[in-house]
């Protein structure tokens, strides 16, 4: 496991507390009774706002495992996540569930939308909880404008392709303008042109502080990550 570049942050002589934090993260499996198998073991990330950083590696290598724990997915089996300097294993699962619709953005690597809701509803979905649809909806227009699917807007995910789906989960991701986006792949099911089109809405919500952490394969979003984990 080798990183490149620093995702820690100072302010002066002061640091600046990191948005996200993964602290000695080892995340291990049982395959068998007698077996188990360490994907990731003593792994240590500090994001700071506005930080870009992304996993790299062959598949298997425990970038999904790694994107799940840090959005408070599943439970590391050793170490700690933190969320701007709170531990959110501290945290009751309600406030968790709560803190990450508002807090963090996750995009999965399928793009999962619910059938029978439209692109635009399943965008929605985020603002729900908070029973802010009908202020989030010119948002989320915008938001499907940016990625390029606004013309699709009004069919659902059945007569959607693989690569406007994870589109609209991104969309979908960005809602709540969230202080974290974690992206499993975000440019995997679409073409260059595409993937180029996301690549550069992830650099801007940079510019804008928004902390990016993304698994990817893709060299050009590899590339435009400002400090990149090689897992092995």
């Amino acid at each position: 496991m080798t990183t490149t570049h620093s995702a820690a942050a100072t302010s002066g002589s002061a640091t600046v507390h990191p948005v996200l934090t993964l602290a000695s993260v080892t995340i291990a499996y049982p395959v068998a009774l007698d077996r188990i198998v360490t994907v990731i073991e003593g792994y240590d990330l500090a994001l700071e706002v506005g930080g870009f950083h992304c996993l790299a590696g062959r598949s298997g290598s425990g970038k999904t495992s790694v994107l799940r724990v840090a959005a408070g997915l599943a439970t590391p089996t050793v170490g700690s996540v933190a969320w701007a300097g709170e531990r959110i294993a501290d945290l009751p699962e309600h406030v968790l569930a709560d803190r990450r619709n508002t807090f963090l953005g996750y995009l999965d690597q399928g793009g999962e939308l619910l059938p029978g809701l439209t692109a635009l509803e399943n965008v929605l979905l985020p603002a729900v909880p908070t029973r802010t649809v009908k202020r989030m909806t010119p948002r989320a227009v915008e938001l499907l404008e940016h990625v390029g699917v606004d013309h699709r807007m009004q069919h659902t995910p059945d007569r959607l392709s693989g690569g406007e789906r994870q589109r609209v989960a991104l969309a979908r991701a960005l809602l709540m303008e969230p202080a974290v986006v974690v992206a499993d792949e975000p440019t995997a099911s679409l073409d260059r042109e595409s993937a180029d089109t996301v690549i550069a809405l992830l650099a801007g919500l940079v510019d804008h502080g928004v902390a990016v952490l993304v698994a990817a394969h893709d060299p050009q979003l590899i590339a435009a990550a400002a400090s990149v984990t090689r897992l092995d």
